[in-house]
């Protein structure tokens, strides 16, 4: 298994414990260009120089000119969640019928400067008073709609302004910092298994106020689909990441506070930290 670390220095690529630096050029970008990115980064790996593993501190989210997109109400959890929000605007029945509908909600979430890295601050809209952080597999596609690899993903999320009217989604869900990725890219063929435990810690002032988890088992739609549906009549010329959705959902009296961790972890990722600004 490849692990690729994004850091302040440059790539950093892992396999087995022993971490190195590649000697061949290789970017983000060269990556979902490729037609085999695996192969790309094992050779890379092979030919490279050994270096120490990287550091919390010089992580960077793993994407240089990608943009995130993100699939909804693939649990049930959400669209109990978002059924519940949207009731009073009259919407909650919109997503019982995606939920059950062949064709997913799919969204535009962040373009690279909208994406936290690991260790930094994610952010809550300023006009907004109900902020949630959703947990997720992401998916990472080239180019030409081949998915080679997977990270985490936080889709942050302000439910009462989604929830006021369906039609405020892109408020609710896109903003600055309003995503987070890493802290590696997890390079393969091979996607976690049904039982893989996708797991979040929220602590505010050293204490934890909300825990969960769920398992990636427990998204209503194959995986490969939703990446079809992504690049259906679409193109990404820098290739993309798909947030796959969040079956971890706070309570509604919970909203997230100034300085809260989040913390979200799903093996063999590791766990993505962030703060909240």
């Amino acid at each position: 298994m490849l692990r690729l670390y994004a850091t302040t220095a440059g790539l950093i690529i892992e396999k087995n414990g022993q971490c190195i630096t590649p000697t061949v050029a290789l970017s983000l970008d060269a990556l979902f260009h490729a037609t085999d990115p695996v192969a790309v980064v094992a050779a890379a790996f092979a030919s490279g120089r050994a270096t120490a593993a990287p550091v919390a501190a010089a992580l960077l989210a793993p994407l240089q000119s990608q943009e995130v997109w993100a699939a909804g109400v693939t649990y049930f959890r959400s669209r109990t969640a978002r059924m519940e929000e949207s009731k009073v605007a009259g919407g909650g029945s919109f997503y019982d019928r995606v939920y059950e509908a062949d064709r997913p909600e799919i969204f535009f979430k962040a373009t690279p400067h909208r994406v936290a890295a690991p260790g930094t601050g994610v952010g809550i809209r300023s006009d907004s008073r109900w902020n949630v952080p959703e947990p997720e597999l992401t998916l990472a596609i080239n180019s030409s709609g081949k998915i080679f690899g997977y990270t985490l993903g936080n889709d942050m999320s302000s439910r009462d302004i989604e929830g006021e009217n369906p039609l405020y989604l892109p408020q609710a869900k896109v903003y600055h910092r309003s995503a987070a990725l890493g802290p590696c890219l997890i390079v393969t063929t091979t996607l976690p298994a049904a039982d893989a435990i996708i797991a979040i810690e929220i602590c505010r002032a050293g204490a934890t106020v909300f825990s969960g988890q769920t398992t990636v088992g427990q998204i209503k739609r194959p995986l490969a689909s939703l990446a079809d549906w992504l690049f259906r009549d679409n193109t990404f010329p820098d290739g993309a990441y798909l947030m796959t959705g969040t079956g971890v959902v706070p309570p509604d009296a919970f909203t997230l506070q100034p300085a809260d961790e989040i913390r979200i972890s799903l093996e063999p990722v590791g766990i993505l930290v962030n703060h909240v600004l």
